[in-house]
């Protein structure tokens, strides 16, 4: 980039668009999304990311030979905006989705032989889609079998926009409507640490309600999974940067952003190493703290906020195997600290053994642990859990640690999460943190940078693409 101050304008003869020009901050899924919206809508876009590439904490790396998501990502079929981001980047083909839910889980706490439960649904209208599956489920007794239907119906009757549902922890709702610790366990949190990173104790109701209302009462196919058959980088980076250049799209990473301030013409200055990049309008898709420093003084209301939206870790444990040791695609674990595991062999590139991946959400008590303690507590787990393993040899070790993974989706974080909006004309705010009504989720981060899109088009006088995911289409 050059030195000094840089007014982008459009390409073409333009002379009224060329006032319309935004810069986005941050090349995570909401910057990526917003730069894109942007852009359909005849925008003049720079996207400026501080990292070597886009993607933001959904990201692949080389390791040797290996091809190495930082975590693993799934989707859900009622994750119609992150469905749209994959279409609009060329991408669903890549990550597709089960034909219908079924997810094995296995308890190590049952006998030899009884450890292989499902949750899978049927072809029926809700609720009568999980009848048979949680009739079946093999890990509650017949009892927490009959109160979780009866919870699952009164979870289905709360009003997603009572705030005071913010205020509650889902924990305890779920002991009012009689749920024992077992049932928690072997069903609540099975889910809802993976989708909220959040044992239901630590979470707040609204966010588990809808959850849990969205996902697994609202359409009988809402929580079939889906998963990218290839690295992340492959989708979040390859082609998300194909579609922004194909866009005009001028992408810029390895760019830190050192301010954002307003101009003298009404406009905004994007600060960078070295220039100054005039805009009309800026949206920060950065995590809450990043914007909580690059927010004008007066652009919102109480910015100490942000700061009081906590973060949670996850950790991802990476083990090579000589052999196949998995005979199916992923699996959840009760009864041991394994979560849930993958097999990453073919996405990676291995071609000779399996590569599996454990995703283990709320890993404060492990996130900081070194490898040699993970690989005293996880491989012994492994063997117990595949039993395959036992004769494998084990060829690479590895984990990957985000500690700032999600926003905790604690009680009272609803009243913390901010719009898109801010009170500075033509500065926006987008990331997954920002009040989507989602928890911390691919879903999140695209939706917010669909609504940061629409805020600013509207102030820039332009129509809305029509390709543009409509938030209506979820309902």
């Amino acid at each position: 980039m050059s030195h000094g101050t840089r007014t982008e304008g459009p390409r073409g003869n333009d002379p009224a668009a060329a006032r319309r020009h935004a810069v986005v901050v941050g090349g995570g899924l909401a910057g990526v999304t917003a730069a894109l919206a942007l852009a359909d809508a005849g925008v003049r876009v720079t996207l400026l990311e501080g990292r070597p590439r886009l993607g933001g904490l959904a990201f692949s790396f080389r390791r040797g030979d290996l091809t190495v998501d930082n975590g693993q990502h799934v989707y859900l079929r009622c994750c119609t905006a992150y469905r749209w981001f994959l279409d609009r980047i060329g991408g669903a083909a890549l990550a597709p989705l089960q034909d219908r839910l079924d997810v094995p889980v296995v308890d190590l706490a049952r006998p030899e032989g009884r450890r292989l439960g499902r949750l899978r649904r049927d072809a029926l209208p809700v609720p009568l889609h999980l009848g048979r599956g949680l009739a079946t489920y093999p890990h509650l007794s017949l009892a927490d079998r009959a109160r979780t239907a009866r919870a699952a119906l009164a979870l289905k009757g709360l009003d997603l926009a009572d705030p005071s549902l913010d205020e509650q922890d889902f924990g305890s709702w779920l002991t009012a409507h009689g749920q024992s610790a077992r049932a928690v366990q072997a069903l609540w949190d099975l889910v809802g640490v993976a989708t909220l990173n959040a044992v239901a104790g630590d979470t707040s109701l609204s966010l588990a309600a809808m959850v849990f209302k969205t996902g697994l009462l609202s359409d009988p196919a809402a929580a079939d999974i889906g998963w990218a058959r290839v690295p992340l980088g492959d989708l979040h980076d390859r082609l998300a940067r194909e579609a922004l250049d194909a866009g005009g799209v001028r992408t810029e990473v390895r760019t830190r952003v050192t301010s954002v301030s307003v101009n003298g013409d009404g406009g905004w200055n994007v600060q960078v190493p070295g220039e100054t990049i005039t805009a009309d309008a800026v949206v920060l898709a950065v995590p809450q703290r990043e914007a909580h420093d690059l927010l004008p003084a007066g652009a919102i209301d109480a910015p100490g906020r942000l700061l009081g939206i906590g973060t949670a870790p996850i950790l991802n444990v990476h083990v090579v195997y000589d052999r196949t040791v998995l005979a199916r695609p992923f699996f959840a674990a009760l009864g041991t600290p394994v979560q849930w595991v993958f097999d990453r062999t073919d996405a990676s590139g291995l071609k000779r053994g399996q590569y599996l991946a454990l995703s283990q959400s709320v890993a404060q008590n492990d996130i900081d642990e070194p490898v040699a303690v993970l690989r005293e507590r996880y491989l012994p787990e492994l063997r117990r859990l595949l039993p395959r393993t036992r004769d494998a040899r084990v060829e690479d070790f590895f984990v990957t640690r985000e500690r700032t993974a999600t926003f905790a989706p604690a009680p009272g974080v609803g009243r913390l999460r901010p719009g898109a909006r801010t009170k500075a004309p033509g500065l926006y705010l987008a990331g997954a943190w920002t009040a989507t009504g989602w928890p911390a989720t691919m879903e999140s981060a695209v939706r917010s940078g669909v609504g940061a899109a629409d805020a600013a088009l509207g102030a820039l006088g332009r129509p809305r693409p029509r390709r543009l995911f409509a938030p209506e289409e979820a309902a």
